[in-house]
């Protein structure tokens, strides 16, 4: 998980910030993005209000699992 500058422990990024921190684009994440991909996300509110999250230990978990199956490919 991450701690921001206020000592508060952050759950999940918003979609620009969860690609900037794959370091990947906005564009590119949203590609990969669950229904259509593998990367998990959480879709709350409804509406004009919908808002998708990127659960921190859930991009840790994807990431690590693209590492070992890269790993294995050589």
């Amino acid at each position: 998980m991450v701690t921001n500058g206020q000592n508060v422990t952050t759950l999940a990024l918003r979609p620009r910030e969860a690609a900037q921190a794959l370091g990947i684009s906005p564009r590119t994440l949203w590609a990969l993005t669950a229904p259509r991909g593998p990367i998990p996300c959480v879709r709350i509110g409804h509406g004009r209000r919908r808002s998708v999250l990127y659960p921190v230990d859930a991009l840790r978990r994807w990431l690590s699992q693209q590492a070992g199956s890269e790993d294995r490919e050589q």
